[in-house]
């Protein structure tokens, strides 16, 4: 006689097999002859890409595909139409600046329902025309320009970290880092700040946008089904289907209206009041040069998106690893007390360019803890391609990820040891230089990597001429296990915490 309990079971084992045939009806490939079949690999990724989505969905991918590399080697099939290659010279094939290998599908799918943007263009002319209109104002010379507006939310979070610490006897890095660089990149973008750092806590705005990797996860393990949910707007009774829904949504929303009323200051421009930000000239620019209100939109959304949890990842990883390396942070601290004038307000990002171990120390925190880790997948041109010795046919999706390149034990000596001196003169190698890639590579580097350079700069050389001493805090059950990183597109510590206290 079957029990209640039998027929739960039963119930639970339906239902599993029910979600999974959604899965593998609305996720991704599977094929019976997978056109890169030839190469190194687990048997199954010949077939179908579910066990790569699952470590997706982990949170896992980077990792697994680094063990991968592990077992068969600098060439690794993942799935039936995309491999791995932790080797620095098909890496620089692949992302060289002529752009031969165009960027994949991957791209629209993780930033949601939108037009095209200087992140996700596949086509090049477009990609060059957004990349001519945009990148400018971010270049180095043109930053000077608003870099008070950096320095001052610098300043403030720095500021705030030891209100915090000193009421409270310690404080969650992480938290502060990202209200710091999402009042950026909001000002920046937008003209206002969010204003988070005042508030010490998220706006609704900047809640959403904390979500974004969580969607951005989705929208990858299950992109026909997401794509059906958004054309149709179609609520689900699984509330995480929910979520690339509501957080694009709302992210295009907010980015319309704050972009509109910015529109109608800078018509309204005497020449002498109008904040300038990254969308300024944009905006002023001739017709035959303008881009359209929804161009300026989808690229708004992505400078918020790219430009908030990247810089804040950095940020806290690197305050964690020195804090967590003794002969690191005394070196450090030593670095920018001596170099730099007693005043704070002496010395400006120009002179932080110039100090050997402050950039060591965020040269070993991007390589280590790039905040976008996983690959960067391509597609194989016309005609194939040879790298790494093994051919690939026109179409495959092809990729190297920071997370093996960075820790290639052939480039850097001890890969797992936060070690800044790797990084000064005469100790880097070209191979080195040519295998660091945490802001991609090629063409298709990120625009916003100057802007990110000079956060972490000012704010690592503030923190550290403020609590010169500070230390990794034991309290509330802080441990290594907080920061073990869960790595979707963007990596983030696990514990979604880093806390910190002033000795």
């Amino acid at each position: 006689m079957e029990t209640k309990g039998d027929m739960g079971l039963v119930y639970c084992i339906g239902a599993a097999v029910a979600l999974l045939s959604l899965a593998m009806a609305f996720s991704g490939s599977f094929s019976l002859r997978g056109g890169l079949s030839h190469l190194p690999g687990p048997w199954y990724s010949k077939y179908t890409d579910v066990v790569l989505t699952y470590h997706w969905l982990r949170g896992n991918r980077a990792i697994y595909v680094h063990h991968l590399h592990a077992r068969f080697g600098p060439v690794v099939r993942i799935s039936p139409h995309e491999a791995d290659l932790c080797d620095v010279n098909a890496k620089r094939q692949i992302y060289s600046t002529k752009g031969t290998f165009v960027k994949s599908s991957f791209y629209k799918l993780l930033v949601g329902n939108a037009g095209e943007s200087v992140f996700t263009a596949r086509d090049v002319d477009i990609h060059r025309k957004y990349r001519r209109m945009l990148s400018q104002p971010l270049s180095e010379s043109s930053l000077k320009t608003v870099e008070p507006i950096v320095r001052s939310r610098v300043d403030l979070a720095i500021q705030r970290m030891g209100e915090v610490m000193q009421t409270q006897g310690v404080v969650d890095v992480f938290q502060w880092a990202f209200f710091m660089a999402t009042d950026v990149i909001g000002e920046l973008t937008f003209g206002e700040s969010f204003r988070t750092l005042e508030k010490g806590e998220p706006t609704e705005y900047v809640q959403t946008l904390q979500k974004t990797a969580e969607a951005g996860s989705i929208r990858i393990a299950f992109p026909r089904l997401v794509k059906f949910l958004l054309q149709y707007r179609i609520p689900t009774p699984i509330a995480a289907l929910n979520v690339p829904v509501e957080v694009f949504a709302d992210l295009r929303k907010y980015s319309v209206e704050s972009l509109q009323r910015y529109y109608r200051l800078v018509k309204a421009d005497d020449g002498v009041n109008l904040k300038q930000t990254l969308f300024t000239k944009v905006f002023k620019a001739e017709e035959e040069d303008r881009l359209t209100f929804g161009e300026i939109v989808d690229n708004a959304r992505t400078y918020l998106i790219a430009g908030s949890d990247t810089t804040a990842v950095t940020l806290t990883y690197l305050l964690w690893s020195v804090c967590s390396y003794k002969r690191v942070q005394e070196r450090l601290a030593e670095e920018v007390r001596v170099a730099l004038p007693a005043d704070d307000d002496a010395f400006a990002d120009h002179d932080l360019r110039q100090l050997p171990y402050l950039n060591a120390v965020i040269e070993e925190t991007l390589r280590l803890y790039s905040a976008a880790p996983s690959g960067l997948p391509r597609v194989v041109p016309a005609g194939g391609a040879d790298l790494a010795g093994w051919y690939f046919p026109p179409g495959a999706i092809v990729t190297s990820q920071a997370y093996s390149l960075h820790r290639a034990p052939e480039t850097f000596h001890d890969p797992e040891v936060f070690n800044p001196e790797r990084w000064l003169d005469g100790n880097v190698t070209r191979d080195m230089q040519d295998a660091f890639m945490p802001f991609g590579g090629g063409s298709r580097v990120c625009i916003g990597s100057h802007l990110a350079r000079m956060e972490l700069r000012l704010a690592t050389t503030l923190f550290f001429r403020a609590f010169p001493h500070a230390k990794v805090s034991s309290k509330q059950n802080m441990s290594s296990a907080d920061m073990v990183p869960a790595i979707f597109f963007i990596l983030s510590p696990q514990g979604k915490r880093c806390l910190i206290e002033a000795c």
